[in-house]
């Protein structure tokens, strides 16, 4: 399951366009991820370089925050209790696929 800030549609859009095989749930206004300390906003030098790449966060988001959530990855048991976390404000540091399959298999 992926939990994004984008409108439902363009969500749709994404997981028909990639055919997608999981859930993904939209945190509107990045409710979810603020509760758990994941946001951040983007600094105005930085929505410059966007709009010119032509992402348009407000129309994507449905809000003018310029705000998104940091990459995380969470196992949560069937008890609710987290299990496995690694969220890191450097985008480019994500968990060996085979980390997560680990805390997956350890919940068995």
């Amino acid at each position: 399951m992926v939990i994004t800030p984008q409108l439902e549609a363009y969500s749709r859009q994404m997981r028909k366009k990639l055919n997608l095989q999981f859930d993904l749930l939209s945190d509107k206004q990045n409710r979810v991820a603020s509760e758990f300390g994941l946001t951040f906003s983007l600094p105005g030098d930085l929505r410059e370089v966007y709009r010119k790449l032509g992402v348009d966060l407000p129309r994507f988001n449905g809000d003018d925050s310029w705000t998104l959530p940091m990459p995380a990855r969470f196992v949560i048991g069937q008890q609710s209790t987290v299990r496995y976390v690694l969220a890191d404000p450097d985008y480019t540091v994500r968990p060996e696929p085979q980390d997560t399959i680990d805390a997956l298999r350890k919940l068995q």
